[in-house]
């Protein structure tokens, strides 16, 4: 008699499978600066953060007869810090299966059961978009704060406890620059200031590749008679050129100028998100500034213990998305959960300079 395997698309590991086959939204801030790399998942419910200086001592010279001099290895810091839950359900009710769906054609024929796989499926995609776009918020506030306030909450509206983490404790203030004027006055020096803060970061050993500005900057930064001259098709230097354009949703780049031997791919953050009070916020702030590099930070995720579904017993699952499932049989309705615990964090020693209410 054949045998037949039978898969159960509940299970978690079926479900997170699934996952793993949705195409996530990209954001600018969490994709090019924080990416999640081999060793960022921990099976632990704390992370480690660990970050060197970076250094910039040479060697000596030595008599042939010494040969050698020891040197001290360079030391590094490592700290624990333990992610805030982000969970999130949506429930799927008789009313959702019996009516036409989104999309669906009038008279399609599609059944409770089919009806309920497909709103399955709609509903990974959107509690994953919402825990991405908590993470890009994340991924903001660690490079400008080098610090982040995670606010939980008991339930939709409740506040619970707020979890604060702070990198480089006692000397955080190290990655702000504050402009002597403001770029949009008449002593404003745009360039001047930026190579100052490229100079900040390779002082550490740190090579400046990016500038980011914030939407207000970006009308002065293209009308400012510095920048302009830079641009200036009769200079023999290449310094640049502006090619604006966009790449990622609410981003776009300016292209590449010369500050100073700087080469920066100068960036215009413009995307938002909308707040518990339904305003629309933009993630950087609209006067700000910052230069930095690709890869800078990390985006770590702690383990989850959850009782799946098919389960009456705690289980721990590592992964960047833990999904689960509850079954209300008095109600006849089943609710699907997404659940992370990120946390957004630098590499090396504050490798971000930023300036914040550049215009006034």
């Amino acid at each position: 008699m054949p045998v037949t395997n039978t898969i159960d698309i509940f299970s978690t590991y079926t479900m997170m499978a699934v996952l793993e086959q949705i195409t996530p939204e990209t954001f600018f801030f969490k994709d090019r600066y924080f990416p999640t790399g081999e060793g960022d998942i921990f099976k632990s419910d704390e992370v480690l953060v660990e970050y060197r200086r970076g250094s910039r001592k040479m060697a000596a010279f030595v008599t042939p007869r010494i040969g050698a001099i020891p040197v001290e290895r360079r030391g590094y810091e490592v700290h624990k810090y333990e992610p805030a839950y982000t969970g999130l359900s949506h429930p799927i009710t008789l009313d959702d299966l019996t009516k036409r769906g989104f999309g669906e054609a009038l008279y399609y024929n599609s059944t409770p059961a089919q009806r309920a796989l497909k709103l399955q499926k709609e509903d990974y995609a959107d509690l994953d978009s919402r825990i991405i776009r908590r993470e890009e918020w994340m991924a903001v506030q660690t490079m400008i704060n080098n610090a982040c306030t995670m606010q939980e909450y008991y339930e939709d509206g409740t506040k619970g406890e707020k979890r604060y983490v702070q990198f480089f404790e006692g000397e955080s203030s190290e990655h702000l620059y504050t402009a002597a004027n403001k770029w949009n006055s008449d002593k404003g020096n745009i360039i001047g200031d930026v190579k100052v803060m490229c100079r900040l970061l390779s002082s550490r050993g740190l090579k400046a590749e990016d500038l980011i500005i914030g939407s207000d900057v970006s009308d002065v930064f293209c009308n400012n008679p510095a920048i302009l001259k830079l641009l200036d098709a009769n200079l023999k230097v290449n310094f640049g050129s502006i090619d604006e354009k966009i790449e990622y949703p609410g981003i776009s780049t300016l292209g590449v100028l010369n500050f100073g031997g700087h080469r920066l791919k100068v960036w215009v953050a413009d995307n938002t998100y909308e707040d518990e009070d339904g305003n629309d916020v933009p993630y950087f702030p609209a006067d700000g500034a910052m230069v930095t590099f690709p890869g800078c930070g990390h985006l770590m995720y702690g383990q989850i213990s959850q009782i799946p579904y098919d389960s009456i017993d705690f289980q721990t699952f590592a992964a960047k998305r833990v999904p689960n499932l509850f079954i209300d049989r008095k109600h006849s309705t089943r609710s699907l959960v997404l659940a992370a615990r990120p946390l957004a964090a630098p590499k090396v020693y504050c490798p971000y300079i930023f300036a914040n209410k550049v215009i006034g």
